[in-house]
């Protein structure tokens, strides 16, 4: 498998820790955002939105959306599962991943951000939009999870796929975790997960050199 994506982006991100908790190796083709590679013409190629991530399967497809692109791998590799047998438990667990991937991250995403600087707001005003839009969602997630383990139990899942590159998006705009003790519970456990470490944004080949 090749995936197409870049360090920083979340979306990317969420399906890094996919492919790690499902210990599926793949090639890693950087497409830099900064410098405009998404839209060149070999990448729209790929991917006529001109975003990561993109996946080329083993056999040839190429899948975008990392909802769709989770799915797949979900269904083609089902062990270890991301999602739990009960119906209702299932949708719970979906509940929160949508309520991020629908409702937190698109609202920052740094196409809407340029937007908001094309009509005339400055960095305060579209930092104070970030951190309302990133605090009313994870305050919901907060009381959507459970008390102890990963967000749905002792194993991380679905909704863990999500949250964490969410809190590094937090992290990156600082805005504050102190009112979500659960929350921080699980970030506390993917710190200590490989699954989590090597997907995270440091530890990717694109990362900018320091000096």
């Amino acid at each position: 498998m090749q995936l197409f994506s870049y360090f920083r982006s979340t979306s990317s991100y969420r399906v890094r820790i996919a492919l790690a908790l499902k210990q599926l190796e793949y090639q890693y083709v950087p497409i830099n955002l900064l410098k405009g590679e998404q839209w060149q013409a070999d990448f729209l190629e790929l991917n006529p939105q001109g975003r990561v991530p993109a996946l080329k399967t083993d056999s040839g497809e190429l899948l975008v959306q990392s909802p769709a692109i989770i799915e797949y791998l979900e269904e083609v590799y089902p062990q270890p599962a991301l999602l739990p047998t009960e119906h209702a438990a299932r949708a719970q667990v979906r509940g929160v991943a949508a309520l991020i991937g629908c409702d937190i991250h698109p609202l920052h995403n740094v196409s809407v951000l340029n937007q908001l600087r094309g009509l005339g707001h400055d960095e305060a005003q579209v930092n104070a939009w970030i951190a309302h839009w990133i605090s009313q969602g994870l305050a919901a997630v907060e009381k959507l999870i459970g008390d102890s383990g990963f967000c749905f139990g002792e194993e991380p899942g679905l909704a863990d796929v999500y949250l964490i590159p969410q809190l590094y998006a937090a992290q990156r705009f600082k805005v504050s975790l102190a009112d979500y003790p659960r929350i921080r519970r699980v970030a506390a456990l993917a710190e200590e997960h490989s699954a989590f470490i090597n997907a995270h944004p440091d530890r990717q080949p694109d990362i900018p050199s320091v000096g």
